[in-house]
């Protein structure tokens, strides 16, 4: 009886360790991730980019990544734990019953080690490759589907579709190496288990038999042998699991490695943002295929409207982007007159096309400041001429899907205008802001432009002659 019940107690014991392992896991790494991952997405949101990133490249970075990350901390970490303390105390435990077995069981452990090491260095650049493959079919795939009435207007679907099965073909093919190269590493594993369990068989076995082909270092007996037989499995099974769950480690890593260039940035400060003195840029270069720009150097005061010209591809809209920290440029410096770092949250970008959410144009207007009221959100609206919109429309109730179906492209500008404007934030970066408009809209937000140059750093990219002579300041490309 005594003997049953503890084979019970340790069943219920193993299994109460295992759930509470699971438990532990699960939750710290959800508690890791949801740090990391709030953290990378400010930054591929509105953070310094080492790189440009597409918007399905963004998503897999997100959300793959990060789920790979969070999948080897719950199945490799608790497992290679086990793995380092299991064997141990295994051995230790054997020790008794026969030491020559548990110093075989410690020597078989040099094949373990070798054979996790060559499947690991061949298994992490199949895990690079699949990752890299994985975002660059959900950024052609996000691309695609964007820009999918404009395919079919010219009747390019065969075309694309073609592209977008050569692009899964390739992440099946990667996907396909990745499981082959798992599965080899488990299969040599396996073997090295099987071979070490057999190894400690044959010696209790001819040890009981007296067929050593050496003087036997010990005397063995048969219940003795019977209990280093049944333990031998136990020895090798944390390394079992830990070969089983090597893929996810290797997948985790690739996917930290990848994720390494997107530091997180600092919450955005708005007494540093309040300090804002002006805005410097000195020697800066651009350089990316097919683009070069600067050297530029210029310096706006706090209160400034400067023209950013040039033809179009000179890389007007990329040289607002790195001053935004959304580009990395290839050298200079970019930062306040004090000679400090542009703070973060304090720049506010007016795109040629604004992103827009599904929702109602009081959520869109309102994205930089969610806690505006709706008077400020009104006044800002009709400040940027908005006011027939919203006349017409059903004011700020009027509902936008996120094509922006029904707005124009001036509309559009006006409102990440107004975005810009609500967000408080004393350096405003415009992308052609009159572009798309009527001479009579195109004058009034010029004069606006001049109005908010009295309170705001405001820096223009445009073509317009009549927005370059309102200007104080003309930086040719």
């Amino acid at each position: 009886m005594p003997s049953a019940a503890s084979i019970v107690g340790g069943v219920l014991l193993r299994a109460a360790a295992t759930c509470a392992v699971n438990h532990i896991a699960v939750s710290a790494a959800r508690s890791a991730i949801h740090g990391r991952r709030a953290a990378l997405w400010r930054q591929l949101l509105g953070g310094r980019l080492p790189r440009p990133v597409s918007s399905g490249e963004s998503a897999s970075l997100a959300l793959d990544h990060t789920m790979a990350i969070e999948n080897r901390d719950v199945r490799f970490a608790p497992v290679k734990t086990s793995a380092v303390i299991g064997p141990l105390v295994v051995a230790l435990i054997v020790a008794p019953a026969s030491w020559v077995a548990s110093a075989i069981m410690l020597g078989t452990l040099l094949p373990f080690t070798l054979g996790m090491i060559l499947a690991g260095t061949a298994s992490r650049r199949a895990a690079e490759r699949q990752l890299a493959a994985l975002a660059a079919l959900s950024g052609l795939f996000v691309d695609r589907v964007t820009h999918l009435p404009l395919i079919r207007h010219f009747g390019a679907e065969a075309r694309i579709g073609r592209q977008v099965r050569t692009a899964t073909g390739e992440v099946a093919r990667r996907t396909i190496s990745v499981l082959r190269t798992a599965f080899l590493s488990n299969a040599v594993l396996e073997f090295f288990s099987a071979l070490s369990i057999a190894l400690v068989a044959v010696y209790c076995g001819f040890s009981l038999l007296g067929l050593l082909p050496f003087p036997a270092p010990e005397k063995l007996t048969l219940v003795p042998a019977f209990f280093v037989l049944a333990m031998a499995p136990e020895f090798y099974l944390p390394m079992r699991r830990l070969a089983a769950a090597y893929h996810e480690k290797q997948l985790g890593e690739a996917a930290e490695q990848a994720l390494a260039p997107f530091a997180s940035t600092p919450a955005p400060d708005p007494q540093a943002a309040a300090a804002f003195d002006g805005l410097r840029v000195q020697h800066l270069v651009l350089s990316f295929p097919g683009l070069s720009v600067g050297p530029l150097d210029f310096a706006l005061e706090r209160c400034d409207l400067a023209a950013l010209s040039g033809a179009t591809g000179s890389g007007k809209t990329s040289t607002l982007a790195a001053i935004a920290g959304q580009l990395v440029p290839a050298s200079g410096c970019i930062g306040s007159l004090s000679g400090e770092a542009l703070p973060h949250g304090g720049v506010a970008w007016a795109a040629q096309r604004p992103l827009l959410i599904a929702g109602t144009l009081a959520r869109n207007l309102a994205l930089a400041a969610p806690c505006a009221s709706e008077a400020d959100i009104l006044a800002v609206a009709r400040r940027v001429g908005l006011g027939d919109v919203l006349a017409r429309r059903g004011g700020l109730a009027m509902p936008i899907d996120h094509a922006g179906s029904g707005l124009s492209g001036g509309e559009r500008r006006r409102i990440g205008l107004a975005r810009a404007i609500l967000s408080g934030r004393p350096l405003i970066l415009c992308d052609e802001p009159t572009a798309d408009l009527d001479a009579e809209s195109a004058a009034a937000v010029i004069a606006l432009l001049k109005e908010l140059s009295a309170e705001r750093c405001i820096l223009v990219a445009t073509h317009d002659p009549a927005l370059i002579r309102a200007s104080r300041m003309e930086i040719a490309l």
